[in-house]
């Protein structure tokens, strides 16, 4: 399976011409590749991008071609007469990313190359919610993932998991109410397990920076709400990721009076939107069909289907605490789109007019600037998305690395 996802280009310092900054014009070069969006970027082009002369240019290209990180488009002409065109562009072979995720029912894994394609997406039903079990499933399906990229030419240099918490130094889940985690080391234990670097990000956060690759510069200002699991929010601003954002949404109160949540709090978002709380408000799993036992969302879906009025009340209501909440935070940052994402992609139909409501009700700007709310194109699988696109982008920041690793 193959799905191309793109990114805005990355900015970039002026050049520095001084003996032992070749690696600063390296990153400098690649950069503006990697960046190139309508078009593989010629030569001279990246001469006049980045200042760097045209022998400098041929140098760190030549390079890079040899490295196997870029290829050379076909020659063509920009005009009727001159030198063909020859145009640089990300290679498809080489490094790759390798992104983990914990769902609700199952685990996932996915491997990205460098043009952000991906190249392998794997499912597997999670076993039960301890560490050593999950770890464990988690480990053997990156091994196939590993082994799957090899057979395409691509060798994977980083793993990212992506966790419904916090985390802490890029490895620890600080905590983890839906699986009952507290200060896991998951990114040693896998590290350890699979002899690569392993990073551990938060979901939502992941999950916003594979929508804002799908969607491309065009999307500068948004939220994506995620709901696979526990309910978080990954929040991008003038087109960047903001930093220090901790994003869980479904522990924010929206009923002072509200039932007891698993994070030891009352009243919060989750109690109401999550997909397990608007199941158990319908009184029925939806168990029967493997499908639909293997996620929530598809759950909810069937019984909808069914038109079951229980689930309909649990949906708007659902929709009103998430509408309560994401006015909170749009009052807080200016943003004019809210994406649902996880498995609120599958559900934005049944909920999308509920949290426009209560936006309308409570965001002061609605009056003369509204917020779109959509469904987010990636759905569940921007989590294990992002987490792939988190990893491959160390090289994509900086290549030198990856140049060391083929020199030693």
């Amino acid at each position: 399976m193959t799905r191309p996802v793109h990114r805005v280009a990355p900015r970039t310092d002026g050049p520095i011409r001084q003996d032992g900054l070749r690696a600063h014009n390296l990153v400098l070069t690649f950069r503006q590749i990697a960046g190139a969006r309508d078009a593989p970027i010629s030569r001279s082009e990246l001469a006049a991008a980045t200042g760097l002369t045209r022998p400098t240019i041929t140098r760190i290209v030549d390079e890079l071609l040899a490295a196997e990180l870029i290829v050379e488009a076909g020659p063509s002409r920009s005009g009727g007469s001159g030198r063909p065109r020859v145009g640089l562009s990300l290679a498809r072979s080489g490094p790759a990313g390798l992104g983990l995720d914990i769902r609700a029912d199952v685990l996932s894994a996915c491997v990205v190359d460098l043009t952000g394609t991906v190249r392998h997406l794997e499912f597997a039903d999670r076993p039960g919610a301890g560490p050593e079990a999950v770890l464990g499933g988690l480990a053997a399906m990156a091994g196939r993932a590993v082994t799957a990229a090899a057979a395409e030419n691509l060798t994977v240099v980083g793993v990212t998991l992506a966790v419904p918490g916090p985390v802490r130094d890029d490895a620890v889940v600080r905590l983890a109410p839906a699986l009952g985690w507290r200060d896991v080391n998951a990114g040693a234990a896998l590290s350890g397990r699979l002899g690569l670097p392993v990073h551990v990000g938060n979901d939502a956060r992941l999950a916003a920076l594979a929508e804002w690759y799908a969607a491309g510069p065009e999307l500068r200002d948004f939220v994506c709400v995620s709901g696979e699991f526990d309910i978080g929010a990954g929040l991008v601003l003038d087109g960047a990721q903001l930093d220090g954002w901790a994003g869980e949404l479904g522990h924010v109160m929206v009923g002072s009076g509200g039932p007891p949540c698993v994070c030891g709090a009352t009243g919060c978002l989750q109690c109401y939107a999550g997909l397990e709380s608007i199941l158990a408000a319908s009184g029925d799993r939806g168990a029967g069909s493997p499908e639909v036992a293997r996620s929530p969302a598809v759950a909810i879906d069937a019984l909808v289907s069914a038109g079951d009025p229980r689930i309909l009340a649990a949906l708007d209501e659902a929709a009103t605490a998430l509408g309560i909440a994401i006015a909170g935070l749009v009052n807080l940052v200016r943003v004019d789109t809210v994406l649902l994402g996880g498995g609120y992609a599958l559900l934005a139909s049944w909920l999308i007019d509920g949290i426009h409501r209560e936006l309308r009700r409570r965001v002061l700007r609605t009056g003369w600037s509204p917020v779109e709310v959509r469904p987010a194109p990636l759905g569940p699988d921007a989590a294990v998305i992002g987490a792939a696109l988190s990893a491959v982008d160390r090289v994509r920041r900086d290549p030198n690395g990856w140049l060391a690793r083929l020199h030693r």
